[in-house]
């Protein structure tokens, strides 16, 4: 209960707060599409022949009657709090995995994000996710079935009304090129990150030429901060990974140069950075300020290097998530989802209603 009333009091201080504070009202949007990784996906894992999956518990132990949904989370993810604020009902699995979905479902919106995804397309060989390329032809398959059922000039206008959610790049860097050097082989840091940019520069040109306009992209977090790269590469101390924070911090400088560019390309279109990075490294270095107890292991299991299949109903679970930033040893607890959104709201939707003013 505890969990329950201090994750309404941040949403309610979230949203008055903006509310207080912005003259223009929250901007309305016809659907959410949610395109990335495992922080953005609510539960597509669960349907493919893959071992990134958190269909099990303790996973979805604050969520709805307690049920693990496949949100690597105790709870809520960013995107299902932004959909709360929105007024939209996202639908967690897209038609091509559930096909029973109602065409009054799928219209305001989908995730077709999958655990264990990136913009390499060496990553999603490596963990058997649902790549981006294919997310963008799920993505097709999703805009005719929507034309289909409420005809071309609606479906034009649903499409574009959408507000659209990229969330990837952290396992790139993790599995490609920090632990398990592949891409470090061929590639120095500056050009890997050059690398995912071109990669994350044609998908979203894509989703702006079937008809998206409003594109929030995020940039990575203080990925040397995750408990599992403290286990790797600081087992003792247990200090953050200044190098690979610093390249997270190189990536995402270079990420809102390039949607800055990219958006005087493309007319009428909408690009959006959303910083990750700043709110969680904040939630890091000062958790008592933000209600936090633990943040350098996860509340699942040792919390040093559990993960999906390792993170199960075997595992000691904290007694209290809302205290640790992170609930298993890569992804954050609904807490600390919560409190990002909140930095999200203030920071992103007033950019989107200024938009809309003009």
């Amino acid at each position: 209960m505890e969990r329950i009333i201090r994750a309404f009091f941040i949403i309610f201080v979230g949203l008055f707060h903006y509310a207080k504070t912005q003259s223009s009202s929250i901007p309305t949007f016809t659907s959410i599409l949610v395109f990335g990784d495992s922080t953005v996906d609510t539960g597509n894992n669960n349907y493919i022949p893959t071992i990134f999956r958190a269909n099990h518990p303790p996973y979805g132990l604050d969520y709805t009657n307690g049920i693990p949904t496949g949100r690597f989370s105790d709870g809520q993810l960013v995107p299902d709090v932004l959909a709360q604020l929105l007024g939209l009902k996202q639908k967690g699995v897209p038609p091509y995995l559930q096909p029973n979905i109602s065409d009054a479902e799928l219209r305001s919106g989908v995730s077709f994000a999958s655990a264990g995804s990136g913009f390499d397309d060496l990553t999603t060989a490596l963990s058997g996710a649902i790549s981006m390329r294919k997310q963008m032809e799920y993505l097709k398959e999703y805009i005719k079935r929507v034309k289909k059922s409420v005809g071309e000039r609606e479906g034009e206008r649903i499409v574009k009304g959408g507000l659209v959610i990229v969330s990837g790049g952290t396992n790139d860097f993790v599995l490609n090129f920090y632990d398990v050097p592949t891409r470090r082989l061929e590639f120095s840091i500056g050009k890997y990150q050059d690398f995912l940019l071109e990669k994350l520069q044609a998908f979203v040109k894509e989703v702006y030429d079937v008809g998206c306009r409003k594109i929030i992209v995020s940039g990575v977090p203080p990925i040397g901060c995750l408990p599992i790269q403290l286990t790797a590469k600081s087992p003792v101390l247990r200090n953050c990974v200044e190098n690979e924070n610093s390249d997270a911090q190189s990536y995402n400088a270079k990420l809102q140069h390039m949607l800055a560019a990219l958006q005087e390309t493309l007319p009428g279109s909408k690009l959006l950075y959303a910083d990750t990075y700043t709110p969680l490294l904040n939630l890091i270095n000062n958790p008592q300020e933000n209600g936090f107890v633990e943040t350098k292991k996860g509340c699942c299991g040792s919390g040093l290097v559990e993960v999906g299949p390792l993170c199960n109903t075997n595992s000691h679970v904290c007694t209290n998530p809302s205290e640790y930033v992170y609930f298993d040893s890569i992804h954050l607890t609904e807490s600390a989802y919560l409190q990002i959104t909140e930095y999200l709201i203030e920071d992103l939707l007033r950019k989107l209603s200024d938009n809309e003013s003009r």
